[in-house]
């Protein structure tokens, strides 16, 4: 018996087959190999065809079967992780109206801030735990108002998850995490935003029905069966953003447990039992996959933008010719803590949320043509991304979020020892490094959700901890240079 996690990207589609009574990572795909493409027909704008999705599911599903040899039948359940903050409409036929708006288009970002002031900030943050910002709700208010041949054909909106889950299913439906990161939950009602809809102009019957995170939320049916090759009949049983997902995947599931990524932007993300916000908006609170009325688990999330782009764009722009990561940090390993004085801030990806979305833009400060080299370079890097999750982590502190581990994945920037450490070093603190990914969480909370384990924490608990990185004994040193670091970096946030 197996159960398949789908992790649905802005690049790619990512499949796991996870074998059910050892919890095994039995095969993964991705498709497609390549980068998916981007629609931007306007500067700070973002979509994606939903059908391209759907297709990717499809090749990565038989990627799978056809590399085990596995019959599906032998499929029990599925999970699904989603591209978060996206949005999809439908009409009566179920057929994509418009390219979905993704997570990093930017277009409604004035819409939100408006709503922010007229509704009231207190009301908002009280009842939504956030502004409506450049969320899901906002971005609809924009084709609203931009759209109207658009909008007379809406039947229900969806994110990206429900929507590939109505493709496996014909069902239309939603939870309540997911309402919550496109600010469609109050959470002081327990209701869908209501009051945000009335103010938006937005249908109530626009929303999809709200069903569990771990539930059967309808089942394959023939159609799809056919196009992906799974078994008619088979569950979707759970899906989440792709940053709650994460954290379930990582074992995150109680309060004050913290998860972290270090992707081309860096995410920290925490959890809470209280209903808690950030006046100026620079941490977002989100209903977690485990969240309840009656027990609450917020996530916190925070993004930093600007994160393993620049140490990719290090590579790209400045490194030798066909050198690897592997011996960047071979190289950046011999240069001292601190990079002999040369500091760079990382927030050249556009605004910073968590600097009040202040566009700063990279900067290298202190270059000494007689001193610095190339790992120098390399090193000052890594030290301007790690400086800035540290930045972003004494934030989450004011919610008594005090980190005593961090819990990540395999992957990108925390494969480096330098990087991790400074962390680690920094916050006094052990990052624990996990054998697992989204896609594998996905199938194993999936084969929670459809009851083939006890509990959630049957599920999950069975990943590996692959390295554990340690504070080590030059704290001083540490933060010396984070401090000189965060002096640039306040004299950038007052200009």
């Amino acid at each position: 018996m197996y159960f398949i996690g789908y992790d649905i990207g802005s690049s790619s589609v990512k499949a796991a087959l996870v074998k059910a009574d050892t919890g095994e990572t039995v095969q993964l795909s991705q498709y497609p190999k390549e980068e998916m493409s981007m629609i931007a027909h306007q500067d700070g704008w973002a979509e994606q065809a939903p059908e391209d999705w759907w297709q990717a599911i499809c090749q990565a599903t038989q990627a799978l079967l056809e590399a085990t040899g596995i019959a599906g039948d032998e499929i029990k359940s599925i999970g699904i992780s989603y591209q978060m903050h996206g949005l999809v409409l439908v009409d009566k036929e179920l057929q994509v109206l418009r390219p979905s708006i993704i997570w990093c288009d930017s277009r409604a970002v004035e819409i939100g801030d408006t709503a922010f002031q007229e509704l009231g900030p207190s009301f908002c943050l009280s009842h939504y735990l956030n502004s409506p910002g450049n969320f899901t709700a906002s971005k609809l208010r924009w084709v609203k108002e931009n759209e109207p041949e658009i909008v007379d054909k809406i039947y229900k909106i969806m994110l990206p998850g429900d929507y590939i889950a109505m493709k496996l299913t014909g069902e239309i439906n939603t939870t309540l995490s997911g309402l919550s990161e496109g600010i469609l939950w109050d959470f002081a009602k327990h209701t869908p935003a209501l009051d945000l809809c009335q103010y938006y102009g937005i249908p109530v019957s626009y929303l999809p029905t709200v069903v569990d995170s771990f539930s059967d939320q309808g089942r394959v049916h023939q159609k799809a069966a056919a196009e992906c090759g799974l078994p008619v009949g088979i569950p979707v049983a759970y899906r989440a953003g792709d940053q709650p997902n994460n954290a379930l995947s990582l074992g995150v599931m109680n309060p004050g447990e913290i998860a972290a990524t270090g992707g081309t932007s860096g995410v920290v993300y925490g959890i809470t039992s209280q209903k808690v916000f950030d006046p100026q908006s620079r941490i977002n609170s989100f209903a977690h996959v485990n969240h309840t009325e009656k027990d609450p688990r917020i996530g916190l999330l925070l993004c930093i933008n600007g994160a393993g782009i620049q140490y990719s764009w290090m590579k790209q722009q400045i490194s030798e010719k066909d050198i690897d990561y592997l011996q960047m940090e071979k190289e950046l390993s011999k240069v001292p803590i601190g990079s002999d004085g040369l500091r760079i801030i990382p927030f050249g990806n556009g605004s910073e949320r968590m600097i009040n979305n202040k566009q700063t833009g990279a900067q290298i400060n202190n270059l000494q043509f007689n001193i610095h080299t190339r790992p120098h370079l390399y090193r000052a890097a890594l030290e301007g991304i790690a400086f800035s999750f540290y930045y972003g982590i004494n934030m989450l502190k004011k919610f008594e979020l005090h980190p005593q581990i961090i819990k990540v994945g395999n992957d990108n920037l925390f494969q480096s020892e330098i990087f991790a450490t400074t962390i680690a070093s920094l916050l006094n603190c052990e990052i624990q490094m996990v054998e697992t990914t989204g896609a594998v969480g996905a199938a194993k909370a999936g084969g929670f959700g459809a009851g083939h384990y006890d509990s959630l924490d049957e599920a999950i608990c069975n990943h590996k901890i692959l390295k554990t990185y340690a504070p080590n004994s030059k704290n001083e040193e540490y933060q010396s240079a984070f401090q000189t670091w965060e002096k640039d970096l306040e004299k950038l946030i007052r200009k």
